[in-house]
């Protein structure tokens, strides 16, 4: 998963990837990798309409609000929404990372009481942000018996995202190719590549992109989008996969991927959606939250309305997705099954062990699948999923 955007930075004429058959990543000029990592300036777009907030930071955790508090909208000149520039929101609840423990800092999801949307409050800054992000925040198998049952647990339900994005691009009638951002440990890019679609994969993370290349055999580039060594017009479809609600501008990487698209040509999104039965229900315990790493919590409208300002037809909504709706319950109930989890914060278990918690966490996220689709069948399933073709 990305971290927060680089500010733009002159066009690149061309795409500058490695020698084929080559096992490094594609990198940046030393020019390129001295960049500041503030958040950009907002213009005149959704999310971009008013200054940016300013940072504000909590030195100790607040203490607990009665709920009489919670419910009222308050007015703070240091918080302000980034769609609409309102400094009146709500609380709605507070906690820290639950997952993996990088902080105990405690963070408001407040709603604007101007536009409705939510956001994390106080935001971090660049620097306090990264480091909130595992060194390996992204899926990487091991190579036991545990490893292998999860890539192929994986495979079955990636299967779910390429039927989505191999539909896309058929329908666009362009022969491609694919640029996967955000694209993490590269699995999805080598099931897209065994289907005859070329696909380019695309992290902030060095390591990542390394893992993709060496492992996955797939071509990957360490950049931000909007420092990417691709020429305009490159690709015919562009995947986005968790990756809007890690930015302080989304705006600006939606515009990019407009750039880098062909006149008609497809960008797919998917970001945990707030308005679920899920976060109903479990409040400040629900996976989605993702807290601190997640920045804005999006409804359905909120990203329809951000891809439609930046230039873009929706065409298609999914709310059910077989690799993170059912595993987003079974972690909200069981955080401490959760293999990731317990890869990042380094559990002591034994190869029997680990397997043992893993068929227990396997047989939660089975028990979790017919909540999961009930409460997507009537759109407000955990996750959304968005076509959206590029207006010429």
């Amino acid at each position: 998963m990305p971290l927060p955007p680089f500010p733009p930075s002159p066009s690149v004429e061309a795409a500058t990837l490695p020698r084929s058959g080559s096992s490094e990543p594609a990198s940046l000029s030393a020019e390129d990798r001295s960049l500041d990592l503030s958040p950009s300036t907002p213009d005149t777009k959704l999310f971009r309409s008013a200054p940016a907030p300013p940072l504000l930071l909590v030195d100790s955790p607040a203490p607990p609000l009665p709920v009489a508090t919670r419910l009222t909208a308050v007015e703070d000149s240091a918080s302000r929404c980034p769609a609409c520039g309102d400094n009146r929101h709500r609380i709605l609840v507070r906690g820290s990372d639950r997952l993996y423990g990088t902080t105990t800092k405690q963070f408001f999801l407040v709603e604007c009481s101007q536009c409705q949307l939510i956001r994390l409050d106080p935001w971090p800054s660049p620097e306090e942000l990264a480091a909130y992000y595992p060194e390996r925040y992204w899926f990487d198998a091991s190579q036991d018996t545990s490893g292998r049952l999860a890539e192929r647990y994986r495979r079955f339900v990636l299967g779910d995202h390429v039927r989505f994005v191999l539909a896309a691009f058929t329908a666009s009638g362009l022969p491609g190719p694919i640029l996967d951002v955000g694209c993490g440990g590269g699995l999805f890019l080598r099931m897209l590549h065994e289907r005859g679609l070329p696909a380019i994969g695309l992290d902030l993370s060095a390591a990542a992109a390394g893992v993709t290349w060496r492992r996955q055999g797939v071509p990957a580039v360490c950049a931000s989008l909007a420092q990417a060594p691709f020429a305009p017009a490159t690709f015919s479809l562009i995947t986005m996969f968790h990756v809007l609600e890690h930015l302080y501008d989304p705006a600006s990487y939606v515009d990019e991927a407009r750039k880098l698209l062909r006149p008609s040509g497809r960008l797919i999104v998917q970001v945990p959606n707030i308005d679920c039965w899920q976060f109903f229900l479990a409040g400040e315990n629900w996976n989605g939250l993702d807290i601190p790493r997640h920045l804005i919590h999006f409804k359905s409208k909120d990203v329809e309305a951000l891809l439609e300002d930046c230039g873009f037809e929706i065409l298609r909504r999914k709310y059910f997705s077989w690799r993170d709706n059912p595993a987003g319950l079974a972690t909200t109930l069981a955080p401490g099954l959760d293999p990731m989890s317990r890869r990042i914060r380094a559990r002591a278990e034994s190869p029997r062990l680990r397997l043992i918690k893993d068929l227990l966490y396997f047989a939660l996220v089975l028990a979790s699948i017919p909540f999961t689709a009930m409460e997507a069948a009537v759109r407000q399933g955990s996750t959304i999923m968005v076509e959206a073709r590029r207006k010429s």
